[in-house]
């Protein structure tokens, strides 16, 4: 997993506006099917990895744990943030390729 390539990807989406960022958003992108990725930080609540284990699994979305929720947040410009919703099919594409 090369992290670089994955954090400018991150930043490259949501400077394109194809993020959806915390729980509001990203719930609300996987139920209106416009989600393509789900990102889940490692160290978010085991309730939230469940919830959206459950969610991506009905979708059928593919789902990563990736880095923490402070790096996850960085990655987009934000403060904490413990899932990240891709919305653009390109970038969850290239994503998937690096994970």
């Amino acid at each position: 997993m090369n992290d670089t390539k994955i954090y400018n990807l991150l930043s490259m989406a949501q400077r394109a506006n194809k993020v959806a960022s915390g729980d509001f958003a990203a719930v609300k992108a996987v139920q209106e099917k416009k989600a393509r990725l789900v990102l889940v930080a490692s160290d978010a609540a085991d309730e939230t990895k469940k919830k959206y284990q459950h969610m991506a699994e009905e979708a059928g979305i593919k789902l990563y744990y990736l880095f923490n929720r402070e790096e996850l947040g960085h990655c987009i410009g934000k403060e904490f943030r413990a899932v990240v919703a891709i919305l653009d099919k390109g970038f969850a594409d290239a994503l998937v390729k690096l994970l």
